[in-house]
């Protein structure tokens, strides 16, 4: 009985700690223990004022809910900088009275990643979405709330997995 017990609790014991290694997100941030993003200054030609802000801090809450990494202000062992380089709106489908039926806001984003461990890592690129919407409708209020969200988690999640996985 002693004995079926002690390879029960190694098998536990080791199913526990294999358990560290994998995760569930793919990321690999190797030897890093912190991350830092800089602000994401918003130099777009048509400005909608506190994106910028809101895309910054989409960013430190997908990194610190899908890694173990903490959020440091400085000396960050992978560091996230850029701008907001495109916010526009362009009509995407027209009517029969050449009118637009549906609209695009799009942006764009510039992010220069740097990996202080594994220089190796680092890049610059351009990231980019979009959210259609029927061209009657406003985009202010809830309805620029939702199309923000959905932009900034596909942007986010591209962002994340161009510097943490090797999707």
């Amino acid at each position: 009985m002693k004995k079926l017990l002690l390879i029960f609790c190694s098998a536990l014991l080791f199913t526990l700690h294999s358990c560290g290694i994998y995760s569930f997100t793919g990321a690999d941030t190797g030897a890093a223990e912190t991350f830092q993003v800089n602000f994401f200054q918003n130099n777009a030609d048509l400005v909608e004022p506190g994106i910028d802000r809101t895309f910054t801090n989409s960013l430190q809450d997908l990194i610190q809910n899908q890694t173990s990494l903490s959020l440091v202000n400085n000396n960050g062992d992978l560091v996230f900088e850029g701008e907001i380089t495109e916010y526009y709106i362009s009509p995407m489908s027209a009517t029969a009275q050449n009118t637009a039926a549906q609209n695009r806001l799009t942006i764009s984003i510039n992010v220069r990643y740097y990996n202080t461990l594994e220089p190796e890592k680092d890049f610059e690129r351009r990231f980019s979405f979009y959210y259609d919407y029927p061209a009657a409708t406003q985009l202010v209020g809830a309805n620029l709330e939702t199309a923000l969200d959905e932009i900034y988690t596909r942007l986010t999640q591209d962002i994340f997995n161009a510097a943490l996985t090797d999707w």
